[in-house]
């Protein structure tokens, strides 16, 4: 009786999608036209992408690519590196990096694979639950918010990474709830666990399979032993990625750093910020993040109210409003609600998008019994998409890489990283140290060059977390130790601190200043203004900065 009762819903499921597909056809258009509209899409933004592919990297992409680099030397994170995140995207950068080469150009054209690969499946996802039209439009809003520099789409952050395997797994888990397998239920935890892996946020993605998969079991008369196979095998596959992870680490010796940093230290850095903080900042970077595509992000409100008026949204509204609901959550830890933790949100809004003009098409195709009528709604989606377009024209199709990177990160030394460690790279030996004075891992990553700490970052040395005195301590110490070849200092207020919410930096500066007068010479300066002016070996040496935004780069002395 339970394999009938399965046959029969599963084939219900197929009617129900039919009806869906058949939805399109009654506004006369082919599939295949859908199909080579997607294709457009994809290839449009990747043409976008592909022109700005040499932007310099910003910091947590030089984080991200030089951890990639020490796993592609068989050197463990956690090791030469200490970082917040789990380390799910560093190795997509190995990965990266082993194909396309260990360049910022290399690093985008994997960003462009990603985004190319997450673009299909919010297509894939929602035209299974909605229709093509509702694919399309759903996988065009998020092609386009995606790139926006908005989120600041160009870099490589792990939210990227987070959505494409999360999508991944939604599309496997309605394949799995349709047929009752509990493999499809392994493979699609199994998705959601490399998510998470990718950064903690994407944890929350997983836990809403978990609720909604109880919720869909637990409102009809339950089958407890294959609800109990089901759960298991999601869960299981979840877990499956962090416990590999944690015996990985173990064996490389380095499971009390790991674990310190990913999780005691991260539930201190998720509780700096306060609630009111947190409220101005999302304020502030919900409206930046929306502006520049604000008539989609209005579409997407439409969508929202569907539920109200449409009987196919209905269908799905616990499924799409809880998505929406998790995916906003995981923007939150922490309450920092940086523009690229939007990232996490956007397949939710792109799909509501979806649903409006989906539902919206078919309403008043019901309604006049007019295909010109039913058309009005995906004008009005086109009217928004361009308009987006147009409104970021400048960034997406005039300025060059380096333009770009300065326009959008202002005050931020990226483009002169690559110049100083060029620098460095062809002026010390393969097996020189470093050790850099901000936060500028990129530098390590470009130079091709070890680090002599495992502080990569300031910001966790300054933040008001009662760990900062101790690692303050243990970062002096290490590069006392070392006694690195080169010591970069970036006297850049952004590459020290992250928040208004630091301590003081003066105990920190005043040992670095002693320790450099004692042991190193200046050996480059680069004064930071309109425009950078770069000085090398003596020349450096016989100038006073001039601007107060500048990075030294010191040598030590010969003994």
């Amino acid at each position: 009786m339970v394999r009938s009762h399965v046959g029969g819903r599963t084939k219900s499921l197929r009617r129900a999608r039919k009806i869906k597909q058949s939805a399109g056809a009654k506004l006369g258009v082919s599939p295949y036209l859908y199909y080579a509209l997607l294709l457009l899409v994809i290839v449009f933004f990747a043409l976008i992408r592909f022109r700005l592919r040499g932007m310099p990297l910003e910091r947590d992409e030089g984080e991200y690519a030089y951890g990639g680099q020490l796993l592609l030397q068989g050197i463990p994170l956690y090791k030469l590196m200490y970082t917040v995140k789990l380390p799910g995207t560093h190795a997509a950068y190995a990965v990266i990096l082993g194909i396309f080469g260990q360049t910022q150009a290399g690093i985008h054209i994997g960003l462009i694979l990603v985004n190319a690969a997450t673009t299909l499946l919010v297509f894939l996802v929602c035209r299974r639950l909605f229709g093509r039209l509702a694919g399309l439009v759903a996988a065009a809003s998020y092609a386009l918010l995606s790139t926006s520099p908005s989120v600041t789409g160009f870099a490589g952050h792990a939210t990227h990474f987070v959505v494409m395997f999360a999508l991944g797994g939604v599309w496997l888990f309605l394949d799995a709830l349709e047929s009752g397998k509990s493999r499809l239920f392994f493979g699609a935890g199994l998705l959601f666990g490399l998510a998470f892996l990718m950064k903690q946020p994407g944890l929350l993605f997983l836990v809403w399979a978990v609720v909604y998969l109880l919720w869909r079991k637990l409102k009809r008369p339950v089958n407890w032993k294959s609800l109990a196979a089901q759960l298991s095998a999601l869960l299981l596959g979840g877990a499956l990625p962090f416990a590999v992870t944690c015996l990985l680490v173990w064996r490389d010796g380095v499971f009390h750093k790991f674990w310190f940093w990913t999780f005691l230290y991260a539930r201190e850095y998720g509780g700096v910020a306060k609630l009111t903080d947190g409220l101005r900042l999302l304020q502030m970077s919900g409206a930046g993040v929306i502006g520049p595509a604000v008539w989609i992000w209005f579409i997407a409100a439409v969508g929202l109210t569907a539920f109200l008026w449409s009987a196919r949204a209905k269908a799905h509204a616990f499924l799409v409003i809880s998505f929406l609901l998790f995916s906003f959550l995981a923007v939150c830890p922490g309450l920092y609600f940086r523009p690229h933790y939007f990232i996490l949100i956007l397949p939710a809004i792109s799909m509501l998008a979806g649903i409006a003009v989906s539902c919206g098409a078919e309403g008043m195709l019901k309604w006049k019994g007019s295909r010109a009528l039913s058309a009005i709604p995906l004008l009005a989606f086109l009217l928004a998409f361009f308009a987006a377009l147009y409104q970021q024209r400048e960034f997406l199709f005039q300025m060059e890489p380096t333009q770009a990177c300065e326009a959008l990160y202002r005050h931020n030394p990226f483009p002169e990283a690559l110049a100083i460690s060029n620098y460095i790279r062809s002026h010390t030996p393969d097996d020189a140290t470093i050790a850099i004075l901000g936060s500028e891992p990129e530098i390590y990553f470009y130079s091709h060059r070890h680090s002599s700490t495992g502080y990569i970052y300031t910001y966790p040395l300054l933040e008001p977390q009662k760990y900062a005195l101790t690692m303050q301590k243990e970062m002096q110490a290490e590069i006392e130790h070392s006694r690195p070849d080169i010591l970069v200092l970036v006297n850049m207020p952004k590459s020290w601190v992250s928040s208004s919410t630091t301590s003081s930096t003066g105990q920190m500066l005043d040992w670095a200043n002693a320790y450099m007068r004692e042991n190193y010479t200046i050996d480059g300066l680069a004064e930071i203004g309109n425009y950078t002016k770069y000085y090398w070996g003596a020349e450096a040496r016989d100038r006073h900065p001039s601007v107060a935004l500048n990075i030294i780069v010191l040598k030590r002395k010969s003994s």
